[in-house]
């Protein structure tokens, strides 16, 4: 499967965006999808998942309650709508799929990822 990521930008401190990952190449449904961000000199940490049926977002403490993930199958998009963005939310943002019915938040255990958006936030 191939993955696009898009919606990154620079917004300022408690602004929001929506990212999407639109993939395409295979069953969408097949596949766990998530977002993962890298800060610069950072390790690529977990953001968000969410299900293969939609069910079940999980997310990272540091975003729970600010970000939501959601999927739409029709499109075969991933979104990620990040709201009171944060100068600490800076980074590359990645998506990825994993083809298991098993939930993992470990990025090395994901199949294929996307290209990466970057986010800037101003304090």
């Amino acid at each position: 499967v191939q993955l696009q990521a898009s919606g990154g930008g620079l917004v300022q401190a408690g602004d929001s965006l929506r990212l999407s990952c639109t993939a395409s190449g295979r069953t969408f449904s097949w596949y766990i999808m998530a977002w993962f961000r890298q800060a610069p000199g950072k390790e690529r940490d977990f953001v968000s998942l969410i299900s293969r049926s939609g069910g079940t977002p999980s997310y990272a403490d540091s975003v729970k309650g600010r970000f939501t993930i959601s999927r739409d199958s029709a499109n075969n998009t991933v979104y990620l709508q990040m709201n009171s963005l944060r100068p600490e939310d800076k980074a590359v943002y990645y998506c990825a799929a994993r083809t298991s019915t098993v939930i993992t938040t470990r990025p090395f255990m994901y199949n294929y990822w996307g290209q990466g958006t970057l986010v800037t936030v101003s304090s």
